[in-house]
């Protein structure tokens, strides 16, 4: 039996979609906001969540992200009246499994509910690879957890990988990963900066070349290509490539055979490609500067890295692994840290990723050299500022949802202003309901429509007592 969500305003339509799914023996709740949605999702333990898009208080497309980084990590099928391509696409690119319109044939949604939850008992049943090397990967939050998933799947595989993600992300880190967990760790991991190739000397770098066959040629070279024979090529910043030299490279890949510059043969070599960009290459190939075959051929699987913004959970982690790295080159005892070290750190919203936490522990580092704890004191004043503003702007941001001190509905997001409101009719609600029913919870339930579990979240969330 599997625990199911329907999350729609319309109460007509949560029993009819409910309906058919207790047919099959399925637990089923609804909610009828986004908040309580999620609310509900962050407490229970759904395996699949039934998500509308127009909610009186959100769209639930913006919100389905938050929806999978639930404890249970459910699995979402968005359905809506409101259909378009646009929303279809954003749907499954936000990780929904599948998009459907209103009114749904209630065969349609037992076909679908029963392939996620196949596909869930499958992925359960999988047996766990091996431990993963990770280098020097650091955090636990989900985030880089599903990244890491990826690895994992495609670190056995000789398939080619395309990693995106912005500048600092750690897009070389992962590449070296795969190679490091695939059978051709014991090859060559080579490296090819496409951003700073010479455009003159690209083929030479590349494909090699014989003595003699230009100007500076004094002895043969074999190229970075034969050089990662038997092991990884990673093309960084693989949209830096001209278009040319686009078309020479998507032979190699082809045929995994070139001919060095002055040379009358072929050869061969037998490489796994990794590339790497933080720019996008689907709108390039639309404005005609990306390859279109080429794309098709370096992405057979994509990994997308998340800025370090997104995944606060890991820059506590990230900066202690890389502060006692630091102590331990140098010989020195290992540092504490104050709390207002890691307060100012979670506050910024490191536009450099990794990289410049990276960097900014190394000065911290020389700045602290012989102290033995870390104060937000020793962080640069930029990230200092960007605390202090972020202070003062959460005091007024306070000052105006404190409706003794501000009109609620003033200089406020129409959804902040339904968020409360909606909260204070429940909060009322639960208090009128408690009285009525004096604490009685089947007679609660029987009024309210709502589930035992629901209840009982409520009223613990709106700190209630039923007596």
């Amino acid at each position: 039996m599997a625990n199911v969500l329907i999350i729609d305003d319309e109460v007509a339509i949560c029993k009819l979609l409910a309906r058919p799914i207790q047919r099959e023996q399925h637990h089923v709740e609804y909610a009828l906001t986004l908040m309580e949605g999620l609310t509900c999702a962050a407490e229970g333990n759904f395996d699949v969540i039934f998500l509308d898009v127009n909610l009186p208080d959100g769209n639930g497309l913006e919100a389905l992200p938050a929806f999978k980084k639930t404890p249970s990590s459910p699995d979402v099928i968005i359905i809506t009246g409101a259909g378009n391509p646009d929303g279809a696409e954003l749907a499954i690119r936000s990780g929904a499994w599948t998009y459907l319109q209103k009114p749904p044939l209630m065969s349609d949604i037992i076909l679908q509910l029963n392939r996620v939850l196949q596909y869930r008992t499958e992925k359960e049943l999988r047996q766990c690879p091996a431990i993963l090397k990770r280098e020097n990967i650091v955090g636990n939050s989900p985030q880089l957890e599903s990244c890491l998933s990826q690895v994992a799947q495609v670190a056995g595989s000789d398939v080619n990988v395309l990693i995106t993600g912005d500048t600092g992300t750690g897009k070389e880190l992962f590449a070296r990963t795969i190679h490091n967990n695939s059978f051709r760790v014991k090859k060559n991991f080579v490296v090819v900066d496409c951003a700073s190739l010479p455009e003159m000397l690209v083929n030479s770098m590349l494909f090699g070349h014989k003595k003699g066959s230009f100007t500076g040629a004094q002895m043969d070279r074999s190229g970075l290509i034969k050089e990662a024979d038997g092991g990884t090529l990673f093309l960084d910043e693989v949209g830096e490539l001209s278009l040319a030299h686009q078309k020479e490279f998507l032979r190699v890949l082809q045929e995994n055979r070139f001919r060095p510059i002055g040379s009358n043969l072929e050869i061969e070599s037998d490489f796994r490609l990794i590339a790497a960009t933080n720019r996008d290459l689907n709108q390039m190939v639309n404005s005609g500067s990306f390859r279109k075959d080429l794309l098709y051929r370096i992405q057979s699987f994509n990994i997308h890295l998340p800025p370090l913004e997104s995944r606060p959970l890991d820059i506590k982690e990230m900066a202690i692994h890389w502060i006692n790295i630091l102590c331990e080159k140098q010989s020195i005892e290992t540092k504490g840290f104050s709390p207002d070290f890691f307060e100012t750190l979670m506050t910024y919203d490191w536009p450099g990723n990794v990289r410049e936490l990276i960097h900014t522990m190394e000065r911290v580092f020389t700045v602290a050299r012989f102290d033995p704890t870390l104060f937000s004191r020793h962080l640069p004043t930029k990230i200092r500022v960007h605390q202090a503003r972020s202070l003062v702007n959460n005091s007024e941001v306070g000052n105006e949802n404190n409706p003794a001190e501000k009109d609620i509905n003033t200089f406020r997001k129409l959804s902040e202003v339904r968020e409360f409101t909606v909260a204070e009719t429940e909060k009322q609600y639960l208090k009128d309901l408690m009285k009525k029913t004096q604490g009685n919870v089947k007679e609660a339930i029987s009024i309210s429509g709502l589930s035992q579990s629901r209840l009982y979240s409520l009223l613990k969330k709106y700190q209630i007592s039923r007596f």
